[in-house]
């Protein structure tokens, strides 16, 4: 069986999900494309191929091994986009939650069946079908859960709005002993430099009470401005909106000193380095197109 652990997105990890690139099928129509930084290289010609995202991906699983983590991969589903596995499902405490996703991606929880069979089926938690949620969107941080939302009327305008209140309602009620803080995100259908796709496209707490933020990334002032007096001014790294564009706040924990990044964030990994962090740099800029990084790849099941 395994024993999933989650409290935080820092602590020792020692087992994930990794999507995978492999069999990813043809780039597809533009009237397809979920969010508007896919639809943007789809129009430029530029859609990232198979091969070079294997590669990358392949980069992330090579650092892994390096630490000894666990590493499970999504059985294969011919000519479907598996490399996004934080995306539908997470964990928190000892809780598997299931996504509620888009439609068109239902299949992808499918294979990962191998590795739900592990887990405890009292621990297995599903949203209302009203609920809609995504786990790009969901952090959990020791006593809170930070989640990205839409608050909107309109939210059903917007295929880039992933996760609604409803859901954040029912986090609520499943973790009665935590505090759960939604943050309003900017949306755009469009335009990638004004669209936060979830939380973590403008948001990432690190070790060392470190953050990494998107002051544009949320609609609300007020709650952009909680963030920064949580964790401290002087602790957060503000990125610009070309930097959230490349999803520099998309990087990955496997420690509270370790982090992946992606080797072209040279500010941001400049000062990682200067605060003391061990950056592990991985190719990662073809995967990005697809408005998704390292933390929206990885997938964590157990952290000490």
């Amino acid at each position: 069986m395994i024993k999933l652990n989650i409290n935080n997105e820092i602590s020792r990890l020692r087992a994930v999900v990794l999507g995978t690139a492999v069999s990813n099928g043809p780039t597809p129509k533009l009237q397809d494309a979920y969010d508007p930084k896919s639809a943007e290289h789809i129009k430029a010609g530029t859609y990232p191929v198979e091969a070079d995202m294997v590669k990358e991906m392949e980069a992330v699983a090579a650092v892994f091994k390096k630490y000894g983590v666990t590493v499970y991969r999504p059985d294969v589903i011919k000519d479907y986009n598996q490399i996004f596995a934080r995306d539908i499902a997470f964990v928190i405490e000892d809780k598997f939650i299931y996504g509620n996703i888009l439609e068109d991606r239902s299949k992808e929880i499918d294979a990962l069946d191998y590795v739900i069979d592990q887990i405890d089926d009292s621990k297995i938690i599903e949203f209302p079908e009203d609920a809609h949620i995504e786990g790009g969107d969901v952090m959990p941080w020791g006593d809170y859960i930070f989640v990205g939302t839409f608050k909107d009327k309109d939210y059903r305008k917007y295929i880039t709005a992933r996760t609604n209140m409803e859901a954040v309602v029912y986090l609520q009620e499943i973790f009665p002993h935590k505090k759960v803080v939604s943050f309003s995100l900017k949306k755009s259908n469009f335009d990638p430099r004004e669209n936060a796709l979830h939380l973590d496209c403008c948001f990432q707490p690190l070790g060392k009470g470190k953050a990494i933020i998107h002051k544009e990334g949320f609609l609300i002032e007020e709650e952009y401005e909680w963030l920064v007096n949580f964790f401290g001014k002087e602790n957060c790294f503000h990125i610009t909106k070309d930097e959230m564009y490349d999803m520099n706040s998309n990087i990955f924990s496997i420690s509270p000193e370790v982090v992946i990044s992606e080797k072209n964030f040279t500010r941001l990994n400049t000062w990682l380095r200067k605060e003391g962090f061990t950056v592990e740099e991985v190719p990662y800029a073809e995967i990005a197109k697809q408005e998704g990084l390292l933390r929206c790849s990885t997938m964590p099941l157990i952290r000490d």
